[in-house]
């Protein structure tokens, strides 16, 4: 069988000047000019009431086209919804199931035969969609799975639940970014259909690629358009890519096969990767026999060639020093140590600006005679290190990457650690949004979850020399040497007459009448008190302020002890703040104003997450019942 001919069909059922005889009639030539693959999803509508419009379309069009049905192959998606026309993710496996379904009456099909995952969803883990897609394919729903829109960390992850056939993500001559990354190679390298969205960059796109003179000149020499030089060069990278313009009109439908005519020559090729410097990677080693790519529109296996990085053939001249990780992870300290040795610093942090900016910083310090540097932005991803390293490879130095392996939970204790060394307190929600346009330090804990899904150790095909794994080692200051009592206030020492969550009111408040003696007695062996609660009626309204220092005022009076006390009072939900437990923000201000030894300090609590914020914290752990008990026998 020969190459798929793809085309995308999204904007047939999403523009809002959509026509639907001319949408068939668009697709019948598309057909009628040699398109053998139509990519589509459920999702493809203009809002949720018109789920299923571009599959519609497609079941139309192939029913009353007289060409041979059996050549073409349909490939749809699932996973988002179109609540009121925005683009929501739904990865659960439940609603792939049911919209897997709906597809398949809609298409008239009893086998889909390319099944994709139209995007992962934030608040669903990717395993979860994988494994529903696996599943689909066992009931025999599905010939193959794809996924859309992924990292290579994904799709590594998602291989080891099933086979992936196929991998669709932006990719064109004005979008690289999926070359940086290493999906492309990844996908090339192990034989997965690499099907490539938005081939022509998007509708804003064609005019820059009409008037681009590489494009145009080759057009002109070829005898096409610009755009099927664009698309040519897609073509010729391997033939695992699949590019789907998405044509809208008759005459760009016609000419969907005209790019596979088109035959590069080494010196187009040459000029065509000068737009996209990437590109050139993927052509740096020779084929690697026996690698194959399984096709999703099915046909003969085709070879494809391997890439790679070749060593340098001399020694370099000076060395960089890219030290990745979470935000959070340190990076900065283990920076300046290597400054004090003599290297210089790149940090956009420091110098303002992008990444990207970085590039000609590093060429022009290297031009003036510096060799040795330091890197420590955060270089989670393949794709976000992939343009320093490409220069530190054009420059001639030799690259040694540091990993921080400091876990999330550490990485969340040094944010805040520096939040409030910095500006003596947690700041608020809409604080943090404020300042972090000027403290890339400053950010939300949402921030922090986002990057781990991006997370990608490097490796060292990317360019690297050398990779190291730092492990991360909380220092604790010797002079800090106060030791302290710290009770989670709610449920605890905040014990509500009425049955609340926590005292609405003094007149609600009952106070247990061990707790005065137990906290005295580790008062007077020089124990600071502290109480930390959170308080999320006062967002709500149901608490003011003054009502929370009343109750606050009431609680200490039978204690007979100095207590310092601490609350959240942001609202429920996805944690915006980080002063809510189990995030370490509360401990880490306590610790910070009171000179706390956390080894030395004892946490009491009563909740299932209370174990877990004393052990980011350092502070030992010592469940409320056991603590009143085993004290007052003391």
């Amino acid at each position: 069988m020969t190459r798929p001919i793809g085309i995308g069909c999204m904007r047939l059922s999403t523009t809002a000047d959509r026509d639907d005889e001319r949408a068939v009639a668009v697709l019948h030539a598309a057909l009628d000019a040699g398109a053998t693959f139509l990519d589509t999803a459920n999702a493809y509508s203009l809002a949720d009431s018109d789920v299923g419009h571009n599959e519609r379309l497609i079941a139309r069009a192939l029913d009353t086209w007289s060409g041979d049905r059996a050549r073409i192959v349909v490939a749809t998606k699932g996973g988002l919804t179109r609540p009121r026309g925005h683009w929501v993710p739904d990865g659960r496996a439940k609603h792939l199931a049911a919209a897997c379904e709906a597809s398949r009456r809609t298409l008239g099909v009893e086998r889909i035969a390319l099944y994709q995952l139209h995007a992962p969803d934030p608040r669903t883990p990717l395993a979860t969609s994988v494994r529903a897609l696996a599943a689909l394919r066992r009931a025999g729903a599905i010939d193959r799975v794809g996924l859309c829109n992924v990292s290579r960390g994904q799709i590594e992850a998602a291989q080891q639940i099933t086979t992936i056939d196929a991998v669709q993500v932006e990719l064109s001559v004005v979008c690289d970014r999926e070359i940086l990354s290493g999906v492309v190679r990844y996908c090339i390298d192990r034989g997965i259909q690499l099907i490539a969205h938005r081939p022509l960059g998007g509708v804003r796109m064609q005019r820059r690629l009409a008037r681009d003179p590489v494009l145009t000149d080759l057009g002109h020499r070829h005898g096409v358009t610009p755009q099927d030089i664009a698309l040519a060069w897609l073509l010729d990278l391997s033939a695992a890519v699949l590019p789907i313009p998405g044509p809208t009109r008759l005459e760009t439908a016609g000419r969907v096969a005209l790019a596979y005519d088109v035959q590069l020559s080494d010196g187009d090729r040459a000029r065509l990767d000068g737009l996209v410097p990437a590109a050139a990677k993927l052509r740096a080693i020779a084929p690697d026999v026996g690698r194959t790519f399984r096709s999703a529109a099915g046909g003969d296996p085709t070879d494809v060639g391997r890439t790679g990085f070749r060593p340098a053939a001399h020694d370099p001249p000076g060395e960089l020093v890219l030290i990745m990780g979470l935000p959070g992870a340190g990076k900065s300290t283990l920076a300046a140590s290597f400054v004090e040795r003599g290297c210089t610093r790149l940090n956009r942090d420091d110098t303002g600006g992008s990444l990207a900016a970085l590039v000609p910083r590093l060429a022009g310090l290297a031009a003036s005679g510096a060799t040795r540097f330091v890197a420590d932005n955060t270089y989670v991803s393949r794709r976000s290190r992939a343009p320093l390293l490409d220069a530190a490879g054009r420059i001639g130095l030799r690259v040694r990457g540091l990993w921080m392996t400091t876990s999330i939970e550490d990485a969340q204790t040094n944010a805040v650690w520096r939040m409030v060394s910095r500006y003596g307190r947690l700041l608020a929600p809409e604080e943090m949004r404020r300042m972090s346009k000027r403290d890339p330090g400053v950010f939300a804990p949402g921030v922090l979850f986002r990057y781990q899904r991006e997370l990608e150790p490097p490796e060292a095909s990317e360019g690297f020399a050398e990779i190291e794994h730092v492990p991360f080692a909380r220092r604790v200051d010797p002079a800090w040497s106060t030791r302290a009592v710290i009770v989670w206030a709610d449920g605890v020492l905040r014990r509500s007459r009425a049955g609340h969550r926590t005292p609405l009111s003094a007149d609600d408040l009952e106070v247990p009448p061990e707790a005065g003696a137990v906290l005295r007695r580790f008062a007077d062996d020089d124990h600071a008190i502290i109480a930390l609660g959170w308080r999320p009626e006062i967002a709500e309204g149901a608490m003011t302020v003054e009502n929370a220092a009343e109750i606050d005022a009431r609680m200490i009076e039978p204690l007979g002890v100095t207590v310092e006390t601490y609350d959240c009072p942001h609202p429920a939900g996805p944690p915006v703040c980080w002063c809510r437990k189990p995030l370490p923000g509360l401990g880490v201000l306590c610790i910070h104003r009171h000179r706390l030894d956390p080894g030395r300090s004892l946490y009491v609590g009563a909740g299932r997450q209370d174990p877990v914020f004393a052990r980011r914290c350092g502070f030992q752990y010592i469940d409320a019942d056991r603590f009143f008990q085993f004290a007052a026998r003391e």
